[in-house]
């Protein structure tokens, strides 16, 4: 009786749901095949976002602020990030050597322009981690301040959101700025890297 209640309330949902789907496909705009394979392959080529990461190609040196605490003065270091394009230009991706809190740091991260959503995306790991950190947003008309959002749980519970502002100064300079929220409290400014392209 257990296994023919399942298949049974299966069939139910499914009757149930169909008048539900057809009116959503009623509204759905039918594509011919091939005009879909025409638009995947406009849409999987890279635009004007992904040649300005083409620019950031290279080796750059990293002056890195961090603050602990609202009002004290921040720890600096330095380091150095090296940036290349994936995947016949779809994707920046950057390996980061430096010091965090003290200690040896090493990251990488891959930055996206999805030309479907029209947002960026970026994926960050790190040695003071092991999950993988997602950011998304948007840009300013010219493509050169990026703001990311994203969140991450923290130990004990609850989540960090943070805002990322990314501000592509030339080719030869750029900067990162995190601010946090921190369960629930006041958004501080928490790190600052400065880029400069090595000669």
């Amino acid at each position: 009786m257990r296994f023919t209640f399942i298949p049974f309330t299966c069939l139910v949902l499914a009757l149930i749901a169909s008048p539900v789907m057809a009116k959503e496909k009623k509204h759905e705009k039918q594509m011919d095949p091939q005009a879909m394979m025409e638009l995947w392959k406009k849409l999987a080529q890279p635009g004007e976002p992904h040649k300005l990461f083409a620019g950031l190609a290279g080796s750059w040196t990293t002056a890195t602020k961090e603050w602990m605490e609202p009002g004290k003065p921040p720890t600096e270091s330095t380091g150095t990030a090296d940036m290349k394009m994936l995947l016949d230009g779809r994707f920046l991706y950057q390996e980061y050597n430096a010091q965090m809190m003290g200690q040896p740091f090493s990251g990488i991260g891959i930055d996206a322009y999805d030309n479907i959503t029209k947002r960026y995306v970026t994926a960050w790991m790190d040695t003071m981690g092991t999950g993988i950190f997602i950011m998304e947003g948007t840009a300013s008309a010219d493509g050169k301040i990026i703001t990311l959002k994203g969140q991450h749980p923290e130990p004990g519970g609850g989540q960090m959101k943070h805002r990322a502002v990314w501000k592509i100064v030339d080719s030869n300079s750029q900067t990162f700025e995190m601010y946090g929220t921190h369960h629930k409290g006041k958004e501080m400014k928490f790190l600052e890297i400065v880029y400069t392209r090595k000669p």
